[in-house]
């Protein structure tokens, strides 16, 4: 038997863990602007001292894509018990989901293949993660349609600068922040940023603008934009048939800027008279920034219409190519007296 030294530990019983912070978690964090469910929860997570792999058994659930699966669909069961241990309310704790406002559709699907050109399930901005308190995960990075950050101008990632593989923070073992690659250790924060064309981030920011409206699942057009939308890389004549879901942000981006050809945008008059009447032949045919519908219609036609095809339509919508229809929007969204035609490369 070993003696007990003056070193020896001493022990004594103490109250219960459970019975010391009752209903609450320890750690309890605040959601941040367009974070996802998933996020949180890894926050969450790393802020109760459990990695995120091992927080999929508090909540009852089985390791693997648990949390990215609650984004989609929070059963009765965990939010209440989410709400018991945090108070953060259901309704908080559902607008984190993707079912607010985001088509499900275009979202980048669950899976990994590993291929180069294929999708992963998220993006990031390493600007953005970089800028945040404590790194989170927004809910537009999950959109197949969202190819730049519109706050630093560069392109998303979808993978791990240093090994390639996904974002997996769900399946990190180790007591890390979600910012650190679960495979390599990365720390996402540091991944370089690749820059896009004027008329790429011109692009991203419009359909980000009409489609992250809840109106195009109630607008007639919806269905037939989000169609053209999943078609744009037949549409660009590249990967002909595959739909924009499937493939990794540099191959959407890549497709994106086939379909906007620099000779394809309004070339830039020196004459003020010639400006002006383009600038009024815009006004004419583009409806003012509220009318969401007449939005997603005329960007669903634009996008019908392919190079050296006639548009399959009724024949009565105003003729507006994409780049003059995109360029028009940001005039308007932007205000201050500038003409859509100056505003296409900023």
């Amino acid at each position: 038997m070993m003696a007990i030294g003056a070193h020896a530990p001493s022990i004594s019983i103490r109250e219960r863990y459970r019975d010391v912070v009752s209903d609450g978690w320890p750690g309890v964090i605040a959601p941040q602007p367009d974070e996802l469910l998933s996020s949180w929860l890894h926050r969450l997570a790393y802020a109760n001292g459990v990695a995120p792999r091992a927080f999929a058994r508090v909540l009852g659930l089985n390791p693997g894509m648990w949390s990215p699966a609650l984004d989609l669909r929070l059963p009765a069961d965990i939010a209440r018990l989410l709400h018991t241990h945090t108070d953060i309310s259901s309704d908080h704790l559902s607008a984190m989901k993707l079912s607010q406002g985001c088509p499900k559709q275009l979202l980048l699907p669950l899976r990994n293949s590993g291929r180069r050109n294929d999708s992963t399930w998220l993006q990031f901005c390493s600007c953005c993660l970089a800028d945040d308190d404590q790194s989170y995960f927004r809910r537009r990075w999950r959109l197949a349609t969202r190819i730049s950050c519109t706050k630093h101008g560069c392109r998303l990632r979808d993978r791990c600068p240093s090994c390639h593989s996904r974002i997996a923070a769900f399946d990190q073992q180790e007591l890390v922040p979600q910012h650190y690659c679960s495979r390599c250790g990365f720390d996402l924060r540091r991944a370089p940023t690749t820059r896009i064309s004027p008329a790429t981030r011109t692009f991203d920011r419009c359909i980000d603008d009409i489609c992250g409206l809840e109106a195009i699942t109630d607008a007639p057009s919806g269905p037939a934009l989000i169609r053209r939308l999943l078609s744009l890389p037949s549409m660009s004549g590249y990967y002909a048939k595959r739909s924009l879901t499937s493939l990794s942000t540099a191959a959407r981006v890549y497709c994106v800027e086939r379909l906007n050809l620099p000779n394809e945008w309004p070339v830039e008059s020196a004459n003020d008279d010639d400006e002006e009447r383009e600038a009024r032949r815009l006004r004419r045919l583009i409806p003012p920034t509220g009318d969401h519908r007449a939005w997603i219609e005329l960007l669903a036609n634009a996008l019908g219409r392919r190079r050296g095809r006639p548009a399959s339509s009724k024949g009565d919508e105003p003729t507006l190519k994409l780049p003059d229809l995109l360029g028009a929007y940001v005039g308007m969204s932007s205000g201050a007296g500038r003409t859509a035609q100056k505003l296409v490369g900023t």
